[in-house]
């Protein structure tokens, strides 16, 4: 396929699975529980950070996350007590456990109560830096998970150490794509031109495949290797271009 052909099959693949039909199977299905933007952007970020396994798994323990907050994500972070942080005992997700949950609930606190909002960590980190998300990242884990090292750390990606930091490149599409379909949340004020795309072993194979990616391992480097391909697609948004690569991967085994 030449650019313009590649391009028209992506986008008719992208209008096949960007719509509501794919919530129903997709743990962004979570934050779609809520209506208040920090309800959503918390629960979008504690579901994408369980995100890897089998997709029914991620989805109903995601849902004891938030059934554990009592359904109201903002209101536990900011006031749960030591006792109500107990609740976790119990819970576990692979290798993420009550402790890792309790670190999450607590690291999550401190950034509301010093920026006022998960979008203003990720908004600063990139006003501070050159303006790509990769510092941005960089800098939200930094704030996030502070300088005392903890088991915790291991489950948000470092780009600074070559991961291609693909659950949080999930949250941050869910969070500041704008395009009404009903899919992406698009409540954050960060331009959808900045994000990446969510690169796994799916959307890997398959922009190997279209000779979107050459590079074989799935990091950092592969995933700057894609974002600049996707952008000769679309410069404005060209992260929507996941929905292609996720449907053709999991749904059509491309």
């Amino acid at each position: 396929m030449n650019q313009t052909e590649l391009r028209d099959f992506l986008n008719e693949k992208v209008d096949q699975y960007n719509n509501p039909d794919f919530i129903e199977s997709d743990p962004i299905q979570i934050p779609h529980l809520y209506n208040d933007p920090e309800d959503i952007a918390i629960a979008g970020f504690f579901t994408a950070t369980i995100a890897w396994g089998q997709r029914k798994t991620i989805i109903n323990n995601s849902k004891k996350w938030m059934d554990i907050m009592g359904n109201s994500p903002h209101d536990f972070i900011l006031n749960a007590s030591q006792q109500q942080l107990t609740r976790f005992s119990d819970f576990k997700h692979r290798t993420f456990n009550a402790e890792d949950a309790n670190r999450f609930i607590l690291s999550m606190r401190k950034l509301y109560l010093k920026h006022g909002s998960l979008e203003a960590v990720f908004v600063s980190g990139i006003e501070a830096t050159d303006k790509t998300m990769f510092n941005a990242i960089v800098h939200f884990r930094n704030e996030f998970l502070g300088e005392e090292k903890t088991r915790t750390h291991k489950h948000v990606s470092n780009p600074a150490s070559g991961s291609a930091a693909k659950r949080i490149n999930m949250f941050l599409r869910w969070m500041c794509r704008k395009d009404n379909k009903g899919v992406d949340f698009g409540i954050w004020d960060i331009s959808p031109a900045l994000l990446s795309c969510p690169l796994d072993v799916h959307s890997g194979n398959v922009g190997r495949k279209l000779g979107l990616l050459n590079r074989g391992q799935n990091d950092w480097k592969a995933l700057t290797e894609l974002d600049n391909a996707l952008r000769k697609l679309d410069p404005e948004d060209p992260v929507k271009y996941d929905f292609a690569l996720f449907g053709l991967g999991v749904f059509e085994n491309f």
